[in-house]
């Protein structure tokens, strides 16, 4: 009767626990979730290659300015840094005998003015000659030119800016005497740059005059001015073939002279390069791969990669253009992993 008991508490033991594991093995999941990922498709697209450089930008010219009458220097109101504007005075000759020499020659115009009306009033009635006559009207516009001259004179002695820039460099002092044409100041304009972009040896036979040229700088951020390399220069004191590359380009409005300018030069360019966005490309034990996706399965394609440009990878082998690829998420996707795609602009609608 005991052996009897026991086995029956055997069996429904039995029965208990194959309920148990039917029930655990009908609540197991079919396999790991899928990977919610975004995608983009990789693209064909003309890819710029490029070399770097860091270098500076300068004032493309700097004119000088010349006293255009000689005197002495009483005034100087410009001082090297200075930013000054077309027509400012930048400093003072002694005007005194400018003045009266102005003064002087006014007063005999008005003379000279006077007397050829009367001789003109005397040719009218016969009184004298018209060889009398032209000889009056030549004095008079001899008086004429002298009085502007002497006034031209007398405005000259302020010196003024021809062009607005910044003050370069001071080349007199208070009290200088200075002859005609002597130059007074320089001034580097802003309207025009000159860039310079210095290069390794390495590269000479990569970079040539006439290349475009993409320039940027911090002190206008977000901003990117084209221009051409208008010469190569050997880097003066150096003692390799390192060169400057000068780029010639109109000032956008708000870069400076002296300013830290960043430059990529076009050495060539990949017409319709296959590419995808960087954070598409991801590195496996197997190399630099990216994730296919179609049929809500991620394919694993192993790649050979390019050049990198404005946040692209150029894709030299392993995809083709149009294919899906995983772009968000791609980092932590497997071979042949499930994937749910989520639209990427979705969070962005209203």
């Amino acid at each position: 009767m005991k052996n009897h008991t026991r086995l029956t508490i055997l069996l429904l033991s039995a029965g208990l626990l194959a309920g148990c594991a039917k029930q655990a093995e009908e609540k197991k999941p079919g396999g790991p979730a899928a990977a919610i990922i975004t995608v983009t498709q990789a693209q064909a697209r003309d890819v710029p290659i490029t070399e770097r450089a860091v270098g500076d930008a300068d004032s493309a010219t700097a004119p000088k300015v010349g006293a255009e009458v000689a005197g002495r220097i009483v005034r100087i109101r410009a001082e090297i840094g200075d930013a000054v504007q077309k027509g400012q005075v930048l400093a003072e000759i002694d005007a005194s005998d400018y003045a009266s020499d102005a003064k002087k020659q006014e007063a005999q115009a008005a003379t000279q003015q006077r007397l050829t009306e009367r001789y003109r009033d005397l040719a009218a009635k016969g009184f004298i000659s018209p060889t009398q006559l032209e000889s009056a009207e030549a004095q008079n516009v001899a008086a004429y030119e002298q009085n502007v001259r002497a006034a031209k004179n007398l405005v000259r002695t302020r010196i003024v800016a021809p062009v607005t820039g910044r003050i370069e460099q001071r080349l007199v002092s208070e009290g200088d005497w200075i002859e005609l044409g002597k130059p007074v100041f320089q001034i580097a304009t802003s309207a025009a740059l000159r860039v310079r972009l210095p290069f390794p040896e390495s590269t000479a036979s990569r970079i040539q005059p006439g290349q475009r040229v993409l320039l940027s700088t911090p002190t206008a951020p977000g901003k990117t001015v084209e221009g051409k390399i208008a010469q190569l220069r050997p880097q003066v004191g150096g003692t390799s073939r390192s060169f400057d590359a000068i780029v010639e380009v109109k000032n956008p409005g708000d870069w400076k002279p002296g300013a830290s300018v960043d430059g990529e030069v076009v050495v060539e360019t990949h017409a319709n390069a296959v590419t995808v966005p960087e954070i598409s490309v991801v590195l496996r034990p197997a190399g630099a791969v990216v994730y296919v996706v179609a049929d809500g399965k991620a394919q694993q394609r192993i790649v050979k990669t390019g050049s990198k440009n404005n946040g692209l990878v150029e894709i030299l082998e392993g995809i083709a253009a149009g294919e899906t690829v995983a772009l968000d998420g791609a980092g932590f996707l497997t071979d042949k992993a499930a994937v749910t795609v989520k639209d990427a602009n979705a969070q962005k609608k209203p």
